[in-house]
């Protein structure tokens, strides 16, 4: 795909990018896929497919209380637990207020591990990494942002997000589909967004404007974004998922040339 070609223009030391169709072939790629980049943020739908692995293998429940008094599993992988940015305190009630908590998914990291008797890391490694084959993907710490991998492994995860083989499609579904619609929310780095609108871990793009997909992308896409310069984004209606890592941290860079990318890549892509 010519479009993927893009980020030689981008002010990074270091990109790759790949396309994904909902089939799992891969449609382009470019750059050195095979190089591990800090993933930031786009941690955090690898641990929550991770979490709804345990739920399906009945570990867990997406009901049951976890986290700050009133709040359960579905509260922290929607952002709607009331936990603070990084720091363990409440700031709301649980499912009032759409509040980005990296210390909400490291919460949910120490439930799973203490409901499983498996340490976080090796549980998402057990259930996500080594069925896929990301084979250069590990956890190094924080479930929120301590993710290292490739394009090559979150191409294999993206395929796996598009045709679930270790999850029921129907799980899949709910992820996608926005929990606790119409609070509004910090989408960090792009200010208030009325409403923030968030799945299972995923962000849904929804009509968010501003924000780091392309005008073209539809409603339902969603995926997540990194501080490290980094995204994924699935959309449902371009039948595709594209998968960006870069070595520079987010910034006015990526807010202008991440849109324009995704826009040719859509272009690109089968009408």
């Amino acid at each position: 795909m010519q479009s993927l070609a893009m980020i030689e223009n981008w002010p990074v030391p270091t990109a790759a990018a790949a396309v994904v169709r909902a089939d799992g072939t891969v449609a382009g790629s470019y750059g050195p896929t095979d190089h591990r980049f800090p993933l930031a943020s786009v941690t955090k739908p690898l641990a929550a497919y991770a979490a709804l692995v345990a739920y399906e293998e009945g570990a867990i429940e997406l009901d049951e209380p976890a986290g700050p008094e009133g709040a359960t599993v579905r509260h922290l992988l929607a952002h709607t637990s009331g936990l603070a940015f990084d720091e363990h305190r409440a700031m709301a009630a649980s499912g009032t207020r759409r509040l980005y908590s990296n210390a909400g998914f490291e919460v949910l990291g120490d439930h799973i591990a203490k409901a499983t008797d498996i340490p976080f890391a090796d549980y998402l490694h057990q259930a996500v990494l080594e069925p896929l084959g990301m084979t250069s993907t590990t956890l190094d710490g924080s479930p929120a942002k301590d993710g290292v991998s490739t394009v090559d492994d979150l191409a294999r995860f993206a395929a796996e997000v598009q045709a679930p083989r270790l999850l029921d499609a129907r799980t899949v579904l709910e992820a996608m589909t926005v929990v606790h619609p119409g609070l509004s929310g910090v989408l960090p780095g792009y200010g208030n967004q009325k409403p923030n609108d968030w799945g299972l871990g995923f962000e849904i793009r929804d009509s968010k404007s501003p924000h780091w997909t392309g005008a073209s992308s539809s409603p339902r896409t969603f995926g997540h974004f990194g501080q490290s310069g980094t995204f994924l984004w699935i959309d449902p209606d371009a039948r595709a998922a594209c998968v960006a890592l870069t070595d520079r941290d987010f910034g006015p860079w990526a807010i202008e040339a991440w849109p324009a990318f995704t826009d040719a890549v859509l272009a690109e892509l089968p009408g």
